[in-house]
């Protein structure tokens, strides 16, 4: 018989399964609770709130992203193409859950959640970095920081462009990912070539 997932992997799957039937708004603790067949103090062992929760949901995605370093057909790409195998593993990792992405962002941006406003900018300043990691990128100095604070905004235009993409495996997501690689591609040769003058 095989073993069952730890119960930490286990809450985060039952949240998402049960969000899926009533939406991430409407999802309690104590429903996952119920569902496992636990108490909410051993829920509260693993996770301080449902926020946590949605955290360890997107750090799938983020250790999705992360396996694309170790493809070997990925070593020999270009940056761009290398960004765009993690982004795109990032997205595909979430399975299609547009709206419950949407949900906990909205939940996480309300004007009264400034410390979930404050801890969403430091997670996506980590995911930057790894981003970075997974890509490959070895920059450092002034080429270090165009690139994560273009790589931020890429990252939050294109999680905005992802939950209104109904095209089939977000075909569409994934050709604004390689048009504005593309072109800070370009913006950042002419950059190189301006700053060696």
């Amino acid at each position: 018989m095989p073993r069952k997932p730890p119960l930490r992997e286990r809450i985060v799957d039952t949240a998402v399964e049960l969000a899926d039937e009533v939406g991430w708004p409407a999802l309690r603790l104590r429903r996952v609770a119920a569902r496992l067949g636990v108490g909410l103090a051993e829920i509260r062992a693993q996770y301080a709130d449902l926020d946590a929760v949605a955290n360890a949901w997107l750090g799938r995605a983020d250790d999705a992203m992360l396996a694309v370093a170790g493809r070997a057909e990925l070593a020999e790409a270009s940056p761009p193409d290398r960004i765009a195998a993690a982004l795109t593993a990032w997205f595909t990792a979430l399975g299609g859950r547009r709206r419950m992405l949407g949900s906990i962002l909205a939940y996480k941006l309300q004007p009264s959640h400034i410390h979930l406003q404050a801890a969403l900018v430091v997670a996506t300043s980590r995911r930057v970095q790894w981003l970075r990691e997974a890509a490959r990128l070895d920059a450092t100095g002034r080429q270090k920081s165009l690139e994560e604070s273009g790589l931020t905004l890429l990252f939050a235009a294109t999680v905005l462009r992802w939950l209104n993409d109904r095209s089939e495996n977000f075909e569409r997501t994934q050709g604004f990912i390689a048009r504005r690689l593309a072109l800070a591609d370009r913006l950042m040769v002419s950059w190189i070539k301006v700053s060696e003058r």
